[in-house]
C-alpha cells in the first residue's frame, strides 16, 4: 500500500490504542486515536477516515451509540473491537452499521489483516 491509508483507533485503553497504532503504522497506514465516543464521534465525522476500529464499551458513548450515529451522516468501514464476543452483541454491532466484528484478545496482526480486507471490500463498491 503505497498511499497513507487513514484510519481512526478508538479504545479506552492506552495500551491497545498504542498496540494497535504500532502494528498498523508498520503497513504504512495513518493513525488517528480516540479514547471516548464522544471525541471518537467528533473525530469521524469532520474527518475522512479510510477505516474506523471502534471499541464497544467506552467512556460517554458506546460504540454501538457511536457506529448508530455515524451513519446517519457517513459509510465509514467500522470494524467494532470488543470483549463482549456474544452473539447477541455482534449481531447487534452488524444491526447498526459495523462491517467487521473482533473480539478481545484478538492477534493485532489479525486486526490489520481485516482492515487490509475490509479496504479491498470498500474499494469494489
Amino acid at each position: 500500500m503505497s498511499e497513507q491509508i487513514k484510519v481512526l483507533v478508538v479504545d479506552d485503553e492506552d495500551r491497545i490504542r498504542r498496540l494497535l497504532k504500532m502494528y498498523l503504522e508498520r503497513e504504512n497506514f495513518r493513525i488517528d486515536e480516540a479514547s471516548d465516543g464522544d471525541e471518537a464521534l467528533q473525530m469521524a465525522l469532520n474527518n475522512n477516515y479510510e477505516v474506523i476500529l471502534l471499541d464497544l464499551m467506552m467512556p460517554g458513548k458506546d460504540g454501538i451509540e457511536v457506529c448508530r450515529e455515524l451513519r446517519e451522516y457517513k459509510s465509514t468501514p467500522v470494524v467494532m473491537l470488543t470483549a463482549k464476543g456474544e452473539e447477541a452483541n455482534r449481531v447487534q454491532g452488524f444491526e447498526v452499521g459495523a462491517d467487521d466484528y473482533i473480539v478481545k484478545p484478538f492477534s493485532p496482526r489479525e486486526v490489520v489483516l481485516r482492515v487490509k480486507a475490509v479496504l479491498r471490500r470498500a474499494k469494489k463498491n
